[in-house]
């Protein structure tokens, strides 16, 4: 009788330790499901994004993955800090001393001027402006056979509306700039910031 009360407790345990189990995997399971339908919906924004077009015909798409090039400079107006990134062909072409060296950037040359709206930061134990609300990128790609009035450079601006989580093409693009303000600068292949000592 002893014998029979034992196992019968060992099958509970056995039982207990297998349910503990099925819960667990199906937890795990339930996660992983919820953490793809996050990615996707990521992806799904992205892909939004990436049909964008400006009314000069640059694509976003041509400026895929710009979250994650290099820092070029930064920048600060009264209304707007901006980061300046460019993708690997530019910063290549600036590690060569371009345009110091007196030679032009390479067709396929991209630069995005990311811009926020400033805060005081209320973290910092002093004073500085941190970035708070994303509000656009202005974009700019070489390219001398489409844009060769302009110095072989194409200018666009993707407005971003915080409050919708969405970009738009600016329908004045390049509304606050473009090839008549980057004349300015056409003795450095009409681009304002130098690729910064770090």
């Amino acid at each position: 009788m002893e014998i029979l009360v034992k196992k019968g407790s060992a099958m509970k345990r056995k039982s207990k330790l297998m349910i503990a189990i099925a819960s667990a995997v199906l937890a795990v399971a339930v996660l992983g499901a919820m953490a793809v339908y996050a990615q996707d919906k990521d992806k799904d924004k992205d892909k939004d994004k990436y049909t964008l077009k400006s009314p000069s015909g640059i694509e976003f798409s041509d400026f895929r993955g710009y979250e994650d090039w290099a820092v070029v400079s930064s920048a600060r107006t009264d209304e707007v800090l901006k980061v300046i990134v460019a993708n690997p062909t530019m910063i290549q072409a600036y590690k060569a001393g371009v345009p110091g060296n007196g030679q032009p950037f390479p067709d396929g040359s991209r630069i995005v001027k990311l811009q926020w709206k400033p805060k005081k930061s209320t973290e910092a134990p002093f004073v500085v402006d941190v970035p708070d609300v994303f509000t656009q990128a202005f974009v700019i790609e070489k390219d001398s056979k489409r844009f060769p009035k302009s110095g072989g450079w194409g200018y666009a601006v993707f407005n971003y509306e915080a409050a919708a989580d969405k970009f738009t093409a600016d329908p004045k693009s390049p509304s606050d700039c473009g090839h008549a303000c980057h004349s300015a600068v056409k003795a450095k292949d009409y681009i304002f910031h130098p690729y910064q000592k770090r």
